[in-house]
């Protein structure tokens, strides 16, 4: 009678699982990489979700780097729409997105400090030698 209510309860909760397991199907989706390492993939969902992303080889000084960008976008659980915009290049991930915070600006005082102290650097202390 136990391994019946474990084989019970097991199935139970299996069942379960999966109904709560929410799965979002692909609407489309394209890749394609070519001969010269340029590439670029995207997909939407069926939620509405996006993502796109293209990328290739730069050079860059002595060697080879990649330039990527892209793009997502995406619907919170509360009905608001997002969107992100990036590119990743020799000056680092650059993203752009309303959702992203904005610092507030350097009080003037201090703004004012900075620029003096840049104006008068400390003089270098030499190291005693031993």
């Amino acid at each position: 009678m136990l391994f019946k209510v474990a084989l019970f309860s097991a199935l139970v909760s299996v069942v379960f699982g999966a109904a709560l397991q929410q799965q979002v199907p692909i609407v489309s989706q394209t890749g394609d990489v070519s001969p010269d390492g340029s590439y670029e993939w995207s997909y939407q969902s069926g939620d509405g979700s996006a993502q796109q992303q293209s990328g290739q080889l730069k050079q860059i000084g002595d060697s080879a780097g990649e330039v990527v960008q892209g793009s997502a976008s995406w619907t919170d659980p509360e009905g608001g729409q997002h969107q992100l915009t990036y590119v990743a290049d020799e000056n680092g991930y650059q993203p752009q997105s309303a959702d992203i915070p904005v610092p507030p600006p350097i009080p003037q005082a201090i703004l004012r400090a900075l620029e003096w102290i840049a104006a008068h650097p400390q003089p270098q202390l030499k190291q005693p030698r031993y």
